[in-house]
């Protein structure tokens, strides 16, 4: 049991707690409470059970060979520990997730960017009660009218009428 009790991964409690949403701490502290619970109990169990004096027995049960047939099947017995499938598809599943975290950061990162560039000409703009048509539309060259698509703004052709 030891050798299973150190190949079980510590919780980092601390990180765990940092990313667990508000309306969600009553069920955290459920679950850390339930998990220290489980983990001391592990902990106060010994490493191997206790050994059985079957000579004890011998001396007790009058039946002969009853004792020696339990001992045969008793050390006959194994107990199958039940094989981890899940902890290869939960790492893949970290990785993948760590990759979009990364990819996400560094797209945000180029829309930072961007928004400092745009912030940068809005900020050295002249201020729009001192602009004329002629700034506007330099500055905002979706501003601009359109003629050929527009030609009688603001108003509509007599055909319209």
């Amino acid at each position: 049991m030891a050798a299973r009790r150190a190949s079980l991964k510590a919780i980092d409690w601390v990180a765990f707690a940092e990313r667990v949403p508000p309306n969600q701490k009553t069920m955290f502290n459920n679950l850390k409470t339930r998990s220290d619970a489980i983990s001391a109990k592990l902990a106060s169990l010994p490493e191997k059970p206790a050994t059985i004096d079957w000579s004890d027995y011998r001396s007790a049960i009058a039946k002969a060979g009853m004792v020696d047939e339990f001992e045969k099947k008793f050390s006959a017995l194994t107990v199958p520990e039940p094989v981890d499938t899940q902890t290869n598809l939960i790492n893949a599943q970290e990785t993948e997730s760590n990759i979009t975290a990364i990819a996400y950061t560094e797209a945000s990162k180029a829309r930072i960017a961007e928004y400092e560039k745009e912030l940068e000409k809005f900020r050295n703009m002249i201020p729009f009660d001192q602009m004329t048509i002629e700034d506007l539309n330099e500055t905002f060259p979706e501003t601009k009218l359109d003629k050929e698509k527009h030609p009688y703004w603001p108003h509509k052709p007599i055909a319209e009428l």
